[in-house]
């Protein structure tokens, strides 16, 4: 595990833009699996802002950990957050855009998206291999929408599961433990004092009630992006 705890949301930002960037740069094609939230705001605005011709963005191919089950022009749809403040903003071909169809059946999709999946990404021992998965965690230790109450969707056999929201009843579209844990490399960005407990349980006490607390892909390559506030509870 990979820890860089940094002052503020604002330098999450930069240090993993410079890491992604690096990324970029060292591959012929990058497939990334994208996270909601309002972490990956504060990036997508950074690399939008500071990136937009410093990376080849044809090189990188986009897809999503989870998507709510919303119309691509809904508020809470994570395409429409990355639309606003990434894609719009930069040179990426259509073609390299794997949304979920969040309006669509949700168990329809669920497996159409792993289809998908499978058709355009490596194979690992027939798991879809993703260069870089991003993630974020909920105050409740869940991520993409593998959530506490669901957890034994981490382990479905499935590329792509239905999850629920356990407070809205929303449903969500989320990979698997098995395609997070089969990227290349996986990187949390997290930030708020509201994660604090969390990221104690899950990275210092390893505590695998919380979903969060199963990522660990086969690959060792595990990097944590985290502020001071999130990080308050494992730092002196």
């Amino acid at each position: 595990m990979n820890l860089n705890i940094l002052a503020t949301k604002q330098e999450v930002a930069t240090v993993f833009s410079e890491y992604f960037a690096e990324l970029v740069a060292t591959n012929e094609t990058l497939h990334i699996a994208l996270s909601g939230g309002s972490t990956p705001k504060i990036v997508f605005d950074h690399l939008a802002e500071t990136y937009t011709t410093a990376i080849d963005w044809s090189k990188v191919h986009l897809y999503w950990g989870d998507e709510r089950c919303v119309p691509p022009e809904d508020d809470e749809s994570n395409y429409k957050m990355t639309v606003t403040h990434l894609l719009q903003k930069v040179n990426i071909p259509e073609e390299n855009i794997h949304r979920i169809l969040g309006e669509e059946n949700p168990t329809t999709e669920a497996i159409r998206y792993g289809k998908v999946l499978g058709s355009q990404l490596p194979l690992v021992a027939n798991v879809p291999q993703f260069d870089l998965v991003i993630l974020g965690m909920g105050d409740d230790g869940h991520t993409a929408s593998i959530f506490p109450h669901e957890i034994t969707l981490w382990d479905a056999d499935d590329n792509c599961v239905v999850a629920t929201h356990p407070d809205s009843g929303q449903q969500r579209v989320s990979i698997t433990g098995k395609v997070i844990n089969a990227a290349k490399e996986v990187a949390f960005l997290v930030t708020g004092t509201g994660k604090a407990p969390k990221v104690k349980a899950i990275v210092e006490l390893g505590n695998e009630t919380y979903p969060a607390a199963l990522v660990a892909p086969i690959s060792g390559q595990l990097h944590w992006f985290l502020d001071r506030d999130a990080a308050s509870e494992i730092i002196s």
